[in-house]
């Protein structure tokens, strides 16, 4: 997932706000999970974790998410967000929970 950010995502300190982050990371975990579903499965987030490593103000962030581990019903995610230098803002972590016949 990529994205530019500016003003328009600060929260009152003037930086980027965590929520900003942890939506994309989220949805990059998201992504890299739903990679691992059969026909018929779908799944939710259970526990989600974001380390927030150095402020962003202006930038454009990619965030990519890679599956840990996967099991029969729960898998671990993480995901690394760089900034537009490849510095590393962000780590986050999911755990997923496959959901059966859910669709």
């Amino acid at each position: 997932m990529e994205m530019d950010t500016d003003e328009r995502h600060w929260n009152p300190m003037g930086t980027l706000h965590g929520g900003v982050i942890c939506d994309i990371a989220d949805a990059a975990m998201g992504m890299a999970f739903a990679t691992t579903l059969e026909e018929g499965q779908s799944f939710t987030t259970i526990e989600l974790k974001v380390n927030f490593l150095r402020p962003v103000i202006k930038s454009h962030l990619v965030a990519t998410g890679k599956v840990v581990t996967r099991g029969r019903t729960i898998g671990l995610v993480e995901c690394e967000v760089v900034d537009e230098g490849g510095k590393l803002v962000a780590k986050a972590a999911s755990t997923c929970m496959v959901l059966k016949n859910q669709m």
